[in-house]
């Protein structure tokens, strides 16, 4: 994967050294693969585990932004007089402050001061104060009186290419030459086909909506600075607050143990960190600084909504001939990440000799993209899996079946690298029977007003490989129990919980007994953010590498005390065991060499992956909806997600991710949609969680079944795992559109699928009124 693919890392990362190896893969596990409770349940729901937004520190003072209300707009001037005189207001910082000088890099040689004068977007932030209450410094913000020249603005896409189209950035809209990926002879494809399908389709402008809000807090001792964040990266919010600062890193520390959600929306900080920590340098006192909701949906990042035009040829025996795909995207009023990858499907999902895509950006007056679970993936997904059951019904075939007739051995975009397993094929299969597949065909209901119908869909993600950095350092204690050491973000997903089941299973002892320290600068090893799906499979081996240096201590010590060659002591339940005579045993913290020693350490790196192949996870997910006819509303019924992402390494875990990436998925299918009024003033019109609809309990389907599809891969890491979180709702939407069209016989090719656009696609009279 090239760097440019590799989004959850920025720039250079250090290097380390190989793992001792020996790791064979596991024939049987005692822990791993079993479902478990989280390690830090009991923190999670009593409320004691400590969140950046939690944090509260003596004399701490708030902080708040003002943010630009216009989609395109300069600064004229700014009085902060009657701000700054007001009660409780300690700092105000302007365009006109020294600290608003400071460099800030969006992406790709986008750079601005940090308060700049010219605001392409709503929500560019213009001000920010600091106060002794939120109350106080949202009253100050309301005091600043800002002067601003309104500019014109562009909002949608296609209006941007017009050659009279408003400049949405210095430099036009188009950002780079059309991109333009190609192999075989697409034309002589297309000739060779029996059958020839072309659609446009569009997919929403999507909002990350987590649950805990984007901020932090900053306290500076000299010139050494601390700061809590909600990141999915520590190492990566360090290296951005030192560079933005002029700092050393060994000056800046951060720390984020818990975090309330991502979803890629956390991989890099945020202007309003580094806003914080110049307010708290000012003020000489602690600055928490976190966003409201509404400034979140505006400034923080988004899904870009896509425009696409897919054109396949096939066989009447069911062989593609030629794909080709167009499409236009956005990052918004900044060059920033999460805008990319929309063909990667296209490229690579199926057997097919001939494709040609063309990709383009285009800068619009709207909040800066964001890398979102999967970019540009569940918009390709939309555009290919709806074509490929449109392929399907032209030729009579099974759906399932017409997949099944492309599935790749190799990934043909990365010029032909075999992968080290391929799980489509096993997806398809083993999810449709398990599903139901033929007898929910034959189910169909189409009359009455109720209709309903069933789809699949598949995908590959091309991350999910993992790779190093990863450095783990695992002490085991005279009593037994045991520390674990990493610098990855737990999500939410369970991270640390499965970490501790590797360790568990390498020495023997119970989960329970495992402390683990995560994602703090100031005392855990480097390892990049967590993003990509790539954590489970970059830091397990390393884990496990780590634990493996501590067992291989552990049962030298034990075979000098107990006469018996190490080669044939083993670890389990607590205690060293001899495999040819279970009752030679002794207790871990009846160890003498252990007891001495007080602690035993083992230091574990993440080695690289196998050369020449591709790790990469594969899915297929199945659904079945009920469209009322009368009202357009969809309902979803039942789901079921076939994934090959490796061994399953916490089967709780492992489930809880599929529930929750088909939840997501449900929203970019049905109900989520950034809404800009274009017409007339650029604003975001539903910048809240009331008009913008993320799923709820009720929309979630009453059935969702994991099915895991374990190929034994042997040759991706040590542990087997693949990654799983952005696999899991990359094909979700595509699914339920395939399921829609196969309930009413009309395809839906623009999301999200809402009740307005199903009343338009059957032609209802109230909807043409």
């Amino acid at each position: 994967m090239s760097e440019g693919e590799r989004y959850y890392i920025d720039g250079a990362v250090p290097e380390t050294p190989e793992p001792e190896g020996g790791a064979r893969p596991w024939s049987s596990t005692r822990v791993v693969g079993t479902p478990r409770p989280r390690i830090d349940a009991y923190e999670r729901v009593s409320g004691s585990a400590t969140y950046p937004s939690d944090v509260v520190l003596p004399g701490m003072l708030y902080g708040a932004v003002l943010r630009c209300p216009h989609p395109r707009a300069r600064v004229k001037g700014v009085d902060a007089s009657r701000a700054a005189a007001m009660p409780g207001v300690h700092a105000v910082i302007t365009p006109d402050s020294p600290e608003a000088e400071l460099r800030w890099t969006w992406g790709r040689g986008d750079t601005a001061r940090l308060l700049d004068r010219e605001c392409f977007f709503e929500g560019e932030a213009v001000a920010a104060v600091a106060a002794d209450t939120p109350h106080q410094a949202a009253d100050a913000l309301r005091a600043i009186r800002v002067e601003y020249e309104t500019l014109p603005f562009v909002s949608d896409m296609e209006e941007a290419l017009a050659p009279d189209a408003p400049e949405a950035r210095p430099g036009g809209n188009r950002l780079g030459e059309v991109s333009v990926y190609e192999r075989g002879d697409v034309d002589a494809g297309f000739s060779g086909a029996d059958v020839v399908v072309e659609e446009t389709y569009t997919t929403p402008f999507e909002i990350h909506a987590p649950t805990e809000l984007y901020g932090s807090v900053a306290r500076w001792d000299g010139n050494r600075l601390e700061v809590w964040e909600s990141t999915q990266g520590v190492f990566a919010v360090q290296s951005r607050l030192a560079q933005v600062l002029e700092l050393p890193l060994a000056n800046v520390t951060v720390h984020g143990r818990y975090m309330g959600g991502g979803f890629g929306s956390k991989l890099q900080t945020s202007k309003g960190t580094v806003l914080g920590c110049v307010l708290a340098r000012r003020t000489g006192r602690p600055v928490k600084l976190f966003t409201t909701r509404e400034e979140a949906m505006l400034a923080l990042g988004n899904r870009p909504g896509a425009q696409m035009r897919l054109k396949a040829g096939v066989t009447r025996d069911g062989r593609l001939t030629a794909l080709e795909f167009w499409s236009l995207s956005s990052p918004g009023g900044h060059i920033s990440g999460g805008a990319g990858l929309l063909d990667w499907l296209v490229r690579d999902l199926y057997t097919c000799p001939n494709v040609r895509t063309h990709t383009r950006l285009v800068a619009i007056n709207a909040g800066p993209s964001r890398p979102f679970r999967g970019p540009g993936h569940p918009q390709g997904a939309w555009v290919l899996e709806q074509m490929m059951d449109a392929l399907a019904d032209a030729i009579g075939m099974d759906p399932v079946e017409f997949r099944l007739k492309n599935v790749p051995t190799v990934s043909q975009a990365r010029g032909g690298l075999p992968y080290t397993t391929t799980g489509l094929a096993r997806c398809l299969r083993e999810g449709a029977e398990a599903f139901g597949w033929k007898e929910a065909l034959r189910r169909r209901r189409d009359d009455g007003p109720v209709r309903r119908g069933v789809g699949v869909a598949a995908c590959l993600w091309i991350g999910g490989g993992g790779g190093p950095p990863a450095t783990i350092v695992v002490k085991l204690f005279a009593d037994g129990s045991a520390n674990l050491n990493m610098g990855a973000a737990d999500l939410g997903t369970g991270t640390r919980t499965v970490m501790a089941m590797v360790v568990a299973e390498e020495l023997g002892i119970d989960p329970s007994r495992i402390q683990v320290e995560n994602a703090d600068t100031g005392s855990t090893q480097y390892a990049t953010p967590s993003g990509g799906s790539k954590t489970v499979p970059t830091e397990s081996p390393a884990v496990r590498d780590a634990a493996l240096a501590v067992k291989r201590q552990v049962l030298e010590l034990a075979a000098e005390e107990l006469g018996v060659p190490a080669s044939e002591l083993e670890l389990g339940d607590g205690a060293v065991v001899s495999r040819r005579d279970p009752s030679v045993k002794r207790a871990l913290e009846r160890l003498g060499g252990l007891r001495r020693r007080g602690v035993v350490i083992g230091v574990g790196y993440r080695g690289p992956n196998v050369e020449g192949k591709v790790v990469n996870p594969f899915a297929a997910q199945f659904c079945e909806v009920e469209v009322d006819t009368r009202t357009g509303e969809v309902r979803v019924l039942r789901f079921l997600a076939a994934h090959d992402s490796g061994r399953v390494l916490d089967r709780l875990t492992y489930d809880n991710q599929v529930i929750g990436g088909i939840t997501m998925g449900i929203g970019l299918a049905l109900t989520e949609e950034r809404l800009l009024d274009r017409g007339q003033t650029g604003r975001m019109l539903n910048a809240n969680l009331l008009d913008y609809k993320v799923p709820t309990m009720k929309e979630i389907p009453p059935e969702i079944v994991s099915l895991p599809i374990d190929m034994h891969d042997t040759e991706c890491n040590s542990t087997g795992a693949k990654g799983l979180g952005e696999p899991v709702t990359i094909p979700t939407a595509a699914a339920i559109a395939n399921a829609v069209h196969h309930a009413l016989g009309v395809r839906i090719t623009h999301g999200p699928i809402t009740p307005a656009r199903v009343l338009a696609a059957l032609g209802s009279p109230r909807e043409e009124a």
